[in-house]
């Protein structure tokens, strides 16, 4: 099969390039740096897959599959839905399983959906993330066409990115290695999660590729065992000092309003985090066939594990790295920090007692 991915340079996007370079498929795979591979069936393409026009000129070929790892605004989706799906067989849509609303049982397919079923009549003014990705799939299934697929995944993990609730790594482990406390709502910790390795999703995907089965479908592609953040936790804690010698620190928060004000992410946090999150995924092993899914407990540690040997972080938010220390009472020396602008964002953040702290939701 000809395959193309936009945007596949991320976690789940790399193992999928892995496998399918593997499987023999011939793919082109678009990022906005230099990448060399290692499979002569697949080429990287410098570019940037938003731009209409390098879009455009990839196109010109012909396309078995497009797997779309990009995120759009609603607006520019709805721009280019109807090129995306004329260029090829089957056009698979990234979506998220943030789009559910609560559910008491385990999520299926046709669970409701929160832009569906909220009443929040100013979150539905918003354009975030959950809301956003339910209008697109809206856009794909208005769009007269079979020859869509939508994935929905949850939380995934990888060597390279560990959650700890709405937390990525760069806070809680970040803080962790450098002694520091992390401050952690109660009401989260106590919730049910799903967390499904990277490398799994990218198998699943893989499994619906030119899948007669998958067209026209919506599938998330989850393991079926939930455990609580608290347990999470653990895990990390455990392989942490087995490795470290060092405790992770953490204060429990009775109220979680003050991280996701800080964090400026309250939509996630009220609607997806304080949310039980088990799944049945049913529909996509009928779908897919056989497919094993590692158990988080086994997973993690081992992630952590590889990430532990050579530790790498991507840009630390200094406005919440200061703001936790605020609230632990800790304090970090300036002199930990690169450049007069850290220092001063840290110094702000940490001192200014009415300074509002705010972070772009990623």
């Amino acid at each position: 099969m000809k395959i193309l991915i936009l945007g596949g340079t991320g976690a789940m996007g790399f193992d999928l390039v892995k496998i399918l370079g593997e499987r023999g498929e011939e793919v082109t795979v678009t990022s906005r740096s230099e990448r060399k591979t290692e499979f002569d069936n697949v080429r990287y393409v410098k570019g940037n897959a938003h731009n209409t026009t390098f879009l455009l000129s990839l196109l010109n070929e012909n396309f078995d599959a497009i797997v779309d790892f990009m995120v759009y605004n609603t607006e520019e989706f709805k721009s280019r839905r109807d090129i995306l799906q004329n260029a090829t067989n089957q056009y698979i849509f990234l979506s998220s399983s943030r789009v559910y609303a609560d559910s008491k049982t385990p999520i299926t397919e046709d669970s409701p959906r929160l832009l569906d079923v909220t009443t929040d009549s100013e979150y539905l003014k918003t354009d975030e993330y959950a809301l956003t990705k339910a209008r697109q799939e809206n856009l794909l299934r208005e769009s007269g066409k079979t020859n869509w697929t939508i994935i929905r995944p949850y939380i995934t993990y990888s060597n390279q990115r560990l959650q700890l609730g709405v937390y990525e790594k760069e806070l809680w482990l970040y803080r962790a290695l450098y002694d520091r406390t992390t401050v952690f709502p109660k009401a989260i910790a106590e919730k049910y999660t799903t967390m499904t390795l990277g490398a799994d999703v990218a198998m699943g995907i893989s499994k619906l590729i030119g899948n007669e089965k998958a067209m026209g479908e919506a599938f998330h592609i989850t393991t079926n065992k939930a455990i609580k953040w608290d347990d999470v936790l653990e895990i990390y804690k455990r392989v942490f000092k087995d490795v470290t010698g060092k405790e992770i620190k953490i204060k429990y928060a009775d109220d979680p309003k003050p991280i996701y004000e800080a964090m400026d992410n309250k939509y996630q946090v009220i609607y997806d985090r304080l949310f039980d999150r088990r799944f049945d995924n049913s529909k996509f092993l009928r779908a897919a066939g056989e497919c094993e899914f590692i158990l988080p407990e086994i997973g993690l540690e081992r992630c952590l594990r590889e990430f532990l040997e050579k530790p790498a972080f991507r840009e630390t938010s200094l406005k919440v790295f200061a703001y936790m220390d605020k609230i632990t009472g800790e304090q970090t020396s300036l002199s930990h920090f690169i450049g007069l602008n850290s220092k001063i964002k840290y110094a702000i953040g940490r001192y200014m007692p009415y300074f509002k702290i705010k972070q772009r939701e990623k």
